[in-house]
């Protein structure tokens, strides 16, 4: 078995941070590194008070999650890395299980395990190849209805029973088991993603230069979620969109490209129609001030009024 690592982007989310690692340092990895992107809530005092084996990088401010997951994976030495979320948990076994699946599959670059929820259920991380129709289901509810179609919730990856290995377009980043022979032929995660779609981006260059990425149950990882992101839940809303729409013009041109836009500002449209109403009949203060946020989410993605914000998920 082939020696692995384990590389973990952190931003102010020192409880989640704190017991990922206490899950990490029972698998014995061959190294951990942990990057902080300028976290204001003693993350970095607590990993080196109380992990003192972990080598702790800490950025004085944040550069965007791809740059530290770039930083994190070139302090570590061995072959394959582990990155992940600092809101996530591993499984016992994680580490050897993903380790002997690279081995195995000389040709994945990237390897995904079964993600699931804190209380156990499956969260969907493996993706296909962005079309207008995927587009179109993966930011409308008509992507949520799937599941309720025997047939054809077996066909849409989202809603997919995640029940084998298989080669997918795309990861869900929260955890990543890296190969980094692969990784670096492509030079890493495009640092020109602040947050949001860099997974997307970096598998899709892996793909074009001939890797696979593969989508393997072989362990399971709980992603809590949204662990730093809900601290800024609006922005990161408007920050996905624009990311999206970042990928898609500079991977696709023509009419492909066209169709795909048409696609997204289309759905940016109908959410903000359709919430502009509910915000108009609604009475309750609370619901007001969420649709009254969802409302400046699509005003500000449609009309391309978006910056850089903290890191995710």
């Amino acid at each position: 078995m082939t020696s692995i690592a384990v590389a973990i982007v952190n931003y102010n989310t020192r409880e989640h941070l704190r017991a990922c690692l206490a899950t990490v340092q029972s698998e014995a990895p061959s190294e951990v590194v942990v990057v902080d992107n300028g976290s204001g809530d003693g993350s970095v005092e607590m990993v080196r008070d109380e992990y003192p084996g972990v080598l702790v990088q800490a950025n004085k401010t944040n550069p965007g999650y791809g740059t530290a997951a770039n930083q994190a994976i070139t302090r570590c030495t061995a072959e394959y890395v582990l990155l992940l979320n600092s809101d996530t948990r591993l499984q016992h076994g994680s580490l050897r299980a993903l380790s002997i699946y690279l081995d195995l599959h000389p040709r994945a670059a990237i390897v995904g395990p079964r993600l699931v929820n804190p209380d156990g259920t499956l969260q969907a991380s493996c993706y296909a190849v962005s079309t207008p129709l995927n587009t179109l289901l993966e930011y409308s509810t008509l992507g949520c209805l799937i599941r309720f179609v025997p047939v054809v919730r077996n066909k849409y990856l989202r809603t997919w029973s995640h029940s084998h290995a298989r080669v997918v377009a795309w990861i869900k980043g929260a955890a990543l088991a890296i190969r980094r022979k692969a990784f670096e032929a492509v030079g890493g995660f495009d640092e020109s993603f602040f947050m949001y779609f860099e997974d997307a981006d970096l598998c899709y260059r892996l793909n074009a230069t001939g890797w696979q990425v593969h989508f393997a149950p072989v362990t399971t990882v709980e992603h809590v979620g949204e662990g730093s992101t809900i601290q800024v839940r609006s922005e990161m809303a408007v920050q996905l969109l624009a990311s999206t729409l970042q990928f898609f013009q500079r991977h696709y041109s023509g009419i492909r490209l066209a169709e795909l836009l048409v696609t997204m500002k289309g759905i940016m449209l109908a959410r903000l129609t359709i919430d502009t109403v509910r915000l108009y009949m609604t009475r309750d203060a609370r619901r007001r001030a969420n649709i009254a946020a969802n409302v400046d989410t699509w005003q500000r993605a449609l009309f391309g009024q978006w910056q850089r914000q903290a890191p995710r998920r």
